[in-house]
């Protein structure tokens, strides 16, 4: 992978042109153009989804117009702030897992993956522009594995009582979680409900380490 391919996702879900490799692949349909540059239609497609790296020997091309474009994520909590859900197809054990931990309170069947693809690309969204939509809550109240926008400007994944700043190579060195202040939460609200509800996020495994 190079650099100056624009296939790497930030938290924000900005797409980006970095040379870090990432744990997880994905798509939000066929982005890229004639050239290797990505189009307009980023923020259109409803169905956002996280991927498999290597899914039964499929050699995806990596910028081939009119196709489905490959995206590449550090970590399942990036591609989940970002406003991504597990695929259906090559994850389906995690997207049942993701389907049920949101279901409406009081309601036996889960969630159908074009009802979160809806809710998800409203939550992810600030109205009908192309930026990244921003929930506000109590840092107190967040689950492991979400991601906020910190006023500094830089991106903090919550874990237990820890918060780490997020790059694209990994997490930086692990700080107390501040108490009683009020953060621009990054991962959608139907997200963080699965999380909530012990939906297992795999989270890069150098911010074990980071201490």
């Amino acid at each position: 992978m190079t650099s100056s391919l624009q296939n790497r996702v930030t938290p924000l879900g900005a797409i980006v042109a970095n040379p870090a490799r990432g744990a997880w692949t994905g798509n939000r349909g066929a982005l890229a153009k004639a050239d290797g540059s990505l189009g307009p239609s980023r923020w259109k497609i409803k169905a956002w989804i996280t991927c498999v790296l290597h899914w039964k020997n499929n050699k995806q091309p990596l910028m081939k117009p009119r196709t489905w474009t490959p995206l590449f994520f550090l970590d399942e909590a990036t591609a989940l702030a970002a406003g991504h859900r597990p695929c259906a197809y090559c994850r389906r054990d995690p997207f049942t897992s993701y389907a049920m931990a949101t279901r409406p309170a009081g309601r036996a069947e889960r969630l159908r993956a074009p009802d979160i693809d809806a809710r998800l690309h409203i939550e992810r969204l600030e109205g009908t522009s192309r930026r990244k939509r921003l929930h506000h809550m109590q840092i107190d109240d967040a689950p492991n594995g979400t991601m906020y926008l910190a006023d500094d400007d830089r991106v903090y994944l919550i874990e237990d009582d820890t918060v780490l700043p997020w790059s694209f190579s990994g997490y930086g060195p692990k700080v107390l979680r501040p108490k009683g202040i009020h953060i621009h939460v990054l991962t959608p609200p139907l997200t963080l409900l699965a999380l909530r509800n012990g939906y297992p996020v795999q989270i890069d495994e150098g911010a074990q380490s980071r201490e």
